[in-house]
């Protein structure tokens, strides 16, 4: 029974509380009007990360894993006949981390754990939609 009950402390103690109930990705739909648009996300660096044609789901790691490492990222809608669109996709700490670290995950969760994993960010928004404006020619 000891060690059950030493094992349970120091997994709460070693553990951060969006670590635990956040994961390190997220699935961000992009969508646009008039549909069947292509796309490409880019992250932070300028890296191509995703590319395709709406509407589809896009998995989005939140962090790059370093501390404090929040990741963002570009997506650029192009179709033919209509001006480019860019949207800002932008990572922020989400309520697991500021709310659920006080009663879970204290300090060690808000400043060793949690910092280290995409699972305190979330990705907003949640959903891209571009409108595409048709030019004239």
């Amino acid at each position: 029974m000891k060690k059950i009950i030493a094992l349970a402390f120091v997994v709460t103690v070693l553990s951060g509380c969006a670590t635990i109930v956040g994961d390190d990705t997220q699935l961000v739909q992009v969508n646009s009007t008039p549909s069947g648009a292509d796309f490409q996300i880019k992250d932070d660096s300028g890296k191509l990360v995703a590319q395709g044609k709406t509407p589809q789901g896009v998995s989005l790691l939140k962090s790059d894993g370093s501390y404090f490492g929040k990741k963002n990222y570009q997506i650029t809608f192009t179709k033919d006949n209509s001006q480019p669109v860019t949207l800002p996709i932008k990572a922020n700490a989400n309520g697991w981390y500021i709310g659920g670290n006080i009663v879970f995950g204290g300090l060690i969760g808000w400043l060793l754990v949690d910092p280290f994993n995409g699972g305190m960010y979330t990705l907003k928004p949640k959903e891209a939609n571009a409108t595409l404006a048709t030019e004239n020619k």
